[in-house]
């Protein structure tokens, strides 16, 4: 492929995140727009799974067809394959025949089964603590070619830099998130405490030690009992922080 369209390529990528609002929806796009590049350069029906290996464990994560995740997940069961040789070592790993590559028998037992001939895991940096592996997937022997191998190569670079941001923005909306439900929680407390004072004429730390007891007393979370409170009393239930717009 040319560098106009690797750059078309990594714009698609972009415009994938953009597009998705949680990193499974990216990594399910990722992987069907991956098995859609592949099928283009080597003229041939590709399909096409990602494995995440987190603090040594792994899992499949996403895919562009059920055979794809199946295939994957019988892989990581097995613990033996393209894929999993490709998260130890950091280098792709070519099956280019099932019916004449004598390693990982099982493996190649389970593809051959599914219709599938030829493999190849191509890993991912992703930081210090987690790796993942495209694993493609075709019903013809010898379409991984070296050059084909290497377009795959140049693919999970960009890949790797558009999962990372994914990533990045996916921890950033569930700080926010958490945030957000922080604040809500205090602004619960804060109005059931503001209420006992009016009605006992109490300080808010007495108040607070009633909300303290009544939670105690019934087995139920702070915010839960005082969410019930203010629900009882206002009339206008789960109210929360007013820092939206």
């Amino acid at each position: 492929m040319g560098e106009g369209d690797w750059a078309g390529e990594f714009e698609r990528l972009v415009d994938l995140i953009a597009g998705t609002e949680d990193v499974k929806a990216f990594l399910d796009g990722l992987t069907g727009f991956a098995a859609g590049m592949m099928t283009r350069v080597c003229a041939a029906h590709i399909e096409c799974a990602v494995t995440l290996r987190r603090r040594k464990r792994t899992a499949t994560i996403g895919g562009s067809s059920e055979r794809a995740l199946m295939l994957d997940r019988i892989e990581q069961s097995l613990g033996s394959g393209p894929c999993v040789d490709a998260l130890d070592s950091g280098v792709p790993v070519l099956l280019g025949d099932v019916d004449s590559d004598p390693r990982w028998p099982e493996y190649r037992s389970a593809l051959d089964a599914a219709g599938i001939k030829s493999a190849l895991g191509v890993p991912m940096t992703l930081g210090p603590d987690s790796a993942a592996v495209l694993n493609f997937f075709s019903p013809t022997p010898g379409v991984f070619t070296e050059e084909r191998i290497a377009d795959a190569v140049l693919f999970v670079e960009m890949s790797s830099k558009a999962m990372r941001l994914a990533i990045r923005i996916a921890a950033a909306d569930q700080r926010g998130d958490d945030l957000k439900a922080a604040m809500d929680t205090r602004t619960v407390i804060d109005l059931a405490c503001g209420m006992i004072m009016a009605q006992n004429r109490c300080t808010q730390g007495e108040a607070f030690e009633v909300l303290r007891r009544a939670s105690s007393d019934r087995n139920q979370k702070l915010h839960s009992v005082a969410q019930s409170m203010v629900d009882r009393i206002s009339g206008q239930p789960d109210v929360v922080a007013h820092f939206d717009d």
